[in-house]
């Protein structure tokens, strides 16, 4: 191997480990505020792609139903409970309706623009649109009422979401793969080096999203709040934050940068309605490295995958997947005779 292949591989093994970087990043921040190994956030990177396309094709894609069904049944679950503990109606209704609203406008904004096939960037955003409420409403309907159970019960369920996310995913998308087009198709020549527009969009919004998550949990109140909740959900319960609240929001970025990494990496390959569990994975992976609690080992775990990824692609392209996920079994090793073990409750 010469110089420039090394450098054309570490190049598409970064490419690779920004998007790993933000999906571990969601990882680190759904476990650290609600304690749940959040298994379906690949979903969300294939719900983003996959929709775009769909957008791009003019129909109205089937996230849009999922949204709606989600909200609907949130929606109940709450008239219910209120019903149940006493709650004037007059008081539940607004709630409900508060619930729905954004779904609502979601939806008819996207049955009015898909036939239209507006330009590329607003499409885009219409997907952020739809894909990002679902994760606070997956929250609600699968783990709220858990939020007290343990590491293992939370996990079960992720599971369980995950292959519901899954079988939907079939049937909004069908089984067929998609590609979208690039956000930006120059091309940038640097010797042998060849960086494409798309790899620069890549690297660009990646830094400007971990620099946003930065200030947000540094100079925001909401994003303070999480942090407590991290730190001590008890004592954050008890000083007036609201730990629902921070589930659903935690739920929500997750969304959000799940489908922004979707939207990233749709025009480099093609996806398929499943193929977000081993993008998922990857970013778990990252996220191990830093003992799901260290963002910033997090993001140096995920540019290590994707080098490890890239050149291992190279080197044995039948075994890069098994490569990189027996890396995680020296770093697991490594973690436990550092912290040894010690009870959930502690």
């Amino acid at each position: 191997m010469d110089f420039s292949i090394a450098s054309i591989l570490m190049l598409d093994g970064a490419t690779n480990g920004a998007i790993y970087a933000l999906l571990a990043l969601a990882t680190v921040l759904v476990f650290a505020i609600t304690r749940v190994i959040f298994i379906p956030q690949g979903e969300f990177v294939t719900f983003g792609a996959l929709t775009l396309a769909l957008l791009q094709m003019g129909k109205v894609p089937g996230t849009v139903w999922l949204l709606l069904a989600l909200a609907l049944i949130a929606a109940a679950q709450d008239i219910a409970g209120a019903l149940r503990r006493g709650v004037p109606l007059d008081r539940t209704v607004p709630a409900a309706a508060r619930t729905l609203a954004v779904p609502i406008v979601v939806a008819a904004l996207t049955w009015w623009a898909a036939p239209l096939q507006l330009p590329l960037l607003i499409q885009s955003l219409l997907t952020l649109a739809i894909v990002t409420p679902l994760g606070p409403l997956v929250y609600r309907l699968a783990y709220e009422k858990l939020a007290d159970a343990t590491v293992l019960v939370l996990l079960i369920v992720s599971v369980g979401t995950h292959f519901a996310l899954t079988g939907l995913g079939l049937v909004f998308f069908g089984a067929e793969g998609f590609r979208n087009p690039s956000f930006w198709d120059a091309r940038f020549s640097v010797g042998a080096l060849s960086l494409s527009g798309q790899a620069l969009i890549i690297f660009l919004v990646s830094i400007a999203l971990i620099l946003a998550l930065f200030l947000f949990f540094e100079r925001s109140l909401r994003g303070k709040a999480l942090r407590a909740t991290a730190v001590n959900r008890l004592g954050a319960r008890l000083m007036g934050i609201s730990t629902t609240g921070a589930g659903r929001l935690s739920f929500g970025l997750a969304a959000f940068m799940g489908a922004l990494s979707g939207l990233l990496i749709g025009p480099t390959t093609t996806l398929f309605y499943d193929s977000g569990f081993l993008i998922g994975l990857k970013g778990f992976v990252a996220a191990i490295f830093g003992g799901l609690a260290s963002y910033p080992a997090a993001a140096i775990g995920a540019l290590f995958v994707g080098l490890l990824e890239s050149f291992g692609s190279f080197y044995a392209s039948a075994f890069k997947e098994v490569i990189v996920f027996t890396v995680i079994i020296p770093v697991l090793l490594w973690r436990s005779f550092q912290h040894g073990h010690a009870d959930e409750e502690e």
